[in-house]
């Protein structure tokens, strides 16, 4: 079982790596694509990750959090990868910060690619906005405008599809027009 755990979850991480990666140049950030997620070959996200393997159709991180009440690989994760928006979460602010637009991409580009790889054969242009609007776009604290323009990129990938609109200049610009105010400032 330890395995094909190790192999089926180090399958998985790679399938997603490179999933980011195509988005990733695709948004204009390969860089950020090429580093993505990391972390997770650390010891203390890889093991635990192996151990609560979900066979590839979900985190791990969701049953190691069922089992143990928490998940050390969370926990290290959000921490040092600054596409998550729990890595730039502040309890002593009133409003978050927006995220820099480099990391909200790349945020973009997990995102998507968490449900092609979990979804399969079943993912849709509308499997990420169902996602989004079910399971966290009200129940993550972030930055408002960070949330509408998470949710309008996904809105518009359910209708145009990801090839019409992860392109760096499509994103800068609803990213400018939701993000910045007319002035360009945050």
């Amino acid at each position: 079982m330890w395995i094909r755990n190790f192999f089926g979850h180090l399958k998985t991480v790679l399938k997603h790596k490179w999933i980011v990666f195509k988005l990733s140049v695709k948004a204009g950030i390969p860089i950020r694509g090429i580093l993505h997620d990391m972390s997770k070959f650390s010891p203390v996200e890889f093991f635990e990750s192996v151990k609560f393997y979900q066979e590839g159709k979900r985190s791990p991180i969701s049953a190691s959090r069922k089992a143990n009440g928490y998940s050390k690989a969370w926990l290290h994760h959000k921490g040092r990868n600054k596409h998550h928006v729990e890595y730039w979460f502040d309890d002593a602010l009133e409003v978050q910060p927006i995220i820099p637009f480099k990391y909200t991409l790349e945020m973009i580009c997990d995102k998507l690619s968490a449900s092609i790889v979990y979804e399969g054969k079943n993912w849709t242009n509308s499997s990420e906005i169902n996602y989004w609007n079910e399971k966290e776009k009200d129940k993550i604290i972030m930055n408002p405008k960070i949330r509408d323009f998470l949710t309008e990129v996904f809105i518009e990938v359910s209708k145009k599809g990801i090839n019409s609109v992860i392109k760096k200049d499509n994103l800068r610009k609803i990213y400018e027009k939701i993000v910045l105010d007319k002035q360009g400032q945050k």
